[in-house]
């Protein structure tokens, strides 16, 4: 009697250890939430002025972007070399391949500072998320790519009102020409909402969306390695360097990314003022 005691109970002990292993594993290893992300403030609690991990990283880099470029061109030299030599060759690649290439070369010297403000601004914001330590781009939130939208929003249709006019610009915009009239019933509200809600909208979310998705996977792969190696099962151990070298391998990619995120929001703004400046020739 004892012994069928003894067999029927031993298959609930066995899943009541699964259970506990099962449920341990859970408790070493959990999905990041977001606080983990977007930490809870650190200075100046409570008052206006309080500034959260994503804030205080804004900041540091907003400081590294000054500090470069007062120390890259404070002393330029005919033939440059070290940070003037980084710093005018960025600034080059900006006039050239977006500003004048986009604009011309008369409207692109008009808005190379904006335009260069915004890519300078962009990238070493994104750079901040694959500098250890940091780990988290601050346009991984949407207050800075949204700031920056509505600089490129206001910019464009502010040069489209100048050169047109509020209402020939806004009908330059919307009307689409040559069409039959009762197609503009739809292409009216279509050029409306392309035009003047989703170009701001886009430029926000595709910066936002990026940098915060390459955070997501880098702190992923990450912890996932942390956790193959000091906390997992023997046997689990053996998938740490894959997800070590899977990380150092998107870190490469996120690399690329900051850099295109800052070059697509430059160019789309260069693209977006040339649009207002040919309204006309929609």
């Amino acid at each position: 009697m004892s012994d069928r005691t003894a067999d029927t109970r031993e298959p609930a002990a066995r899943t009541r250890e699964r259970t506990l292993s099962v449920t341990t594993l859970a408790a070493e290893f959990h999905a990041p939430s977001l606080t983990d992300f977007f930490p809870p403030a650190l200075l100046f609690e409570g008052t206006p002025f309080e500034l959260d991990r994503l804030m205080l990283v804004r900041l540091l880099m907003t400081a590294v972007l000054v500090a470069f470029l007062l120390l890259a061109f404070r002393n330029p030299r005919l033939v440059p070399r070290g940070l003037q030599n980084i710093g005018e060759t960025a600034v080059v690649f900006v006039k050239e391949q977006i500003a004048e290439e986009v604009l011309g070369k008369e409207s692109g010297r008009k808005f190379l500072p904006l335009i260069a403000t915004i890519f300078f601004t962009v990238l070493f914001l994104n750079f901040s998320g694959i500098i250890p330590g940091l780990n988290i781009s601050s346009n991984a939130r949407i207050g800075m790519p949204i700031v920056l939208a509505a600089i490129a929003y206001i910019t464009f249709n502010y040069v489209g009102i100048k050169k047109y006019g509020f209402l020939k610009y806004m009908r330059s915009s919307i009307v689409v020409p040559n069409v039959p009239p009762a197609l503009h019933l739809l292409l009216i509200p279509i050029e409306f909402v392309s035009t003047f809600i989703l170009r701001p909208f886009t430029l926000t979310v595709r910066l936002m969306a990026n940098m915060l998705a390459g955070h997501i996977m880098l702190v992923l792969f990450f912890s996932a390695t942390w956790y193959f190696l000091f906390d997992a099962t023997s046997w689990m151990k053996v998938f740490s360097p894959f997800s070590l070298l899977a990380g150092i391998g998107f870190t490469l990619f996120e690399l690329l990314v900051v850099f295109l995120q800052a070059y697509v929001f430059a160019l789309l703004t260069a693209v977006y003022i040339s649009l207002a400046q040919h309204a006309d020739s929609h």
